[in-house]
């Protein structure tokens, strides 16, 4: 039954009420869903190129990186969140460490809730100047799964602002058909005779 319904909509007949624009905003959804399917993984993979690429530009830029052992010279701000034992929450802290046989100061990123005093591993560009810690592969993953997401969820965006633009062009262009019609025929309906 609904197989029937569905195949009678969006097929063509002759029906003389059914207008054009009907047999086209019939057809608006199946053409989105294909355009979608179609677009879709083109789009992710897309994104998920791109975002790799510059994920291992990062990674090789990283592989120049040492650490070294920083003690921080003063507490990390924040509260001790934990998440099974890892702490994800980095805040850039005053700290003092050795690199290249001198002292330097600055501030590193330190776990929040990290008391002073405590020694963290600071990783330092050639330039000796600290930096958030490299890329493990696992961000890397997460990095190109949330773009892929992105990606899909603009596609699906831009198809539905296009289909919502068709649908309003096809509304609005019966409504003047409509209104033609009632200005031809709507005089000789309310004649006196």
């Amino acid at each position: 039954m609904t197989w029937t319904r569905l195949t009678r909509r969006l097929r063509p007949d002759h029906n003389p009420l059914r207008r054009r624009s009907d047999l086209i905003e019939a057809w608006l959804l199946p053409a989105v869903i294909a355009a979608f399917l179609t677009l879709g993984p083109l789009v992710a993979g897309a994104a998920s190129v791109w975002v790799h690429a510059g994920s291992a530009a990062a990674r090789d830029a990283q592989r120049s990186w040492h650490r070294v052992p920083a003690v921080l010279l003063a507490a990390a701000p924040g509260p001790m969140m934990s998440d099974n034992g890892s702490n994800s929450w980095l805040v850039w802290t005053p700290a003092r460490w050795t690199a290249a046989g001198r002292q330097r100061a600055g501030k590193v990123p330190a776990a929040a809730g990290t008391r002073a005093g405590s020694t963290i591993p600071v990783w330092l560009d050639r330039a000796g100047h600290a930096r958030m810690p490299p890329l493990t592969a696992g961000q890397v993953r997460d990095r190109v799964l949330v773009a892929a997401l992105i990606a899909l969820t603009a596609l699906a965006a831009a198809l539905a602002s296009l289909a919502a633009v068709v649908r309003w062009v096809l509304d609005r262009g019966r409504l003047a058909g409509w209104e033609a019609e009632w200005r031809s025929v709507g005089p000789q309906w309310s004649r006196q005779e």
